[in-house]
């Protein structure tokens, strides 16, 4: 028992709904960002990377809810996003300043990191379509009343870009919320991310006013994970489950991991442990996590089994270049139950 109470999936196109910006990631591969000649192209974003797992792993029918400014690197952005495969009817398309003075498609230039060289992102985001979605330009209670979703997720990144996206990020889980969709949220700070607006005290209160809306919690630190939930709990009635992945770096590339998670029906539940993992490209991991554990809710296993999918999932993301995820849900079951990497044939 999780205590989370899902809708039937007969009444709802959706099984699941995420709401963020993505960008266009731009990786030199084993190179430097600052050195490179060339770059592979692919699609990302914290929010995003969620849903798209849902989708091409887990499959789940997922719709993901952006801004897309129009022109023909918006257009590169599409066509990434129709190759993951999640539903694109709710997007909306903005008029692009023809130089970039607004409705930008994001940039995230990523190297990999490897040994004792971190992996580090450089974002070229600011004045993007998405950065300025206004609640208003979705008409959330036909998406969530007459097209219906079990479960919708967003996170700290979208709703930290600008005051109109946490307003909008408001709006969304309030909406979700009414006709009783499940509600997921990732606090995924990013410094970067909040320095201009006030760093990680304003993250923190404007995080506090979402979470009456919030079943399921994701970012909140692992060591101290059962006090802060205990703690939100109590000032949260919504709340139900809290959960994280568990990281000790060794290296860029290899890493501890495992997870960690509270809900109200099963107290703490420490998850399976991959210690020595190697490090591919650790940017997704996170979301790779949340993905796994979402899936488990969604198909009705024990918080265990729940935790222990997210865990073998973020671990495999890992293993391949990109934010996104290459696994697929036979491999992903046989890590969760303890499998090895044997040659498959």
């Amino acid at each position: 028992m999780t205590g989370i109470e899902l809708r039937s999936a007969d009444v709802c196109r959706h099984d699941v709904v995420t709401l963020g910006e993505v960008m266009l990631r731009l990786d030199p591969g084993e190179g430097r960002v600052r050195s490179t000649r060339s770059f592979t192209v692919s699609e990302g974003g914290g929010e995003y990377n969620v849903g798209r797992a849902l989708h091409r792993c887990f499959e789940h029918r997922v719709a993901h809810v952006t801004a897309i400014g129009r022109n023909d690197v918006g257009r590169l952005l599409e066509d990434l996003m129709l190759q993951g495969g999640v539903n694109l009817d709710h997007v909306v398309w903005k008029d692009a300043d023809e130089i970039g003075r607004w409705g930008r498609n994001p940039l995230n230039f990523t190297e990999r990191g490897f040994g004792m060289r971190s992996a580090r992102s450089t974002y070229d985001r600011a004045h993007s379509a998405t950065g300025v979605l206004k609640p208003t330009e979705i008409d959330w209670d036909h998406l969530f009343g007459e097209v219906g979703a079990r479960w919708f997720h967003t996170g700290g990144i979208f709703a930290g870009l600008s005051p109109a996206t946490f307003e909008t990020a408001q709006a969304a889980m309030a909406a979700a919320r009414r006709y009783g969709t499940i509600v997921s949220y990732d606090i995924n700070y990013r410094p970067s991310l909040w320095a201009a607006s006030g760093g990680a005290q304003a993250a923190e209160r404007l995080t506090a006013e979402l979470l009456d809306h919030v079943d399921v919690l994701f970012g909140v630190d692992d060591t101290t994970l059962e006090t802060v939930a205990t703690q939100l709990a109590d000032k949260h009635p919504s709340l139900t489950l809290v959960a994280a992945p568990i990281r000790t770096v060794h290296s860029a590339s290899q890493n501890d991991w495992s997870g960690r998670a509270w809900s109200r029906a099963d107290g703490l539940i420490d998850g399976l442990r991959l210690d020595a993992l190697d490090i591919l490209d650790r940017v997704g991991g996170g979301d790779g996590f949340a993905s796994g554990v979402i899936h488990g809710l969604l198909t009705d296993h024990p918080l265990s089994a729940a935790l222990n999918l997210g865990i073998a999932h973020g671990a495999l993301v890992m293993t391949t270049p990109g934010d996104i995820s290459m696994a697929d849900l036979g491999e992903v079951h046989h890590l969760a139950a303890g499998g090895d990497a044997g040659v498959v044939r």
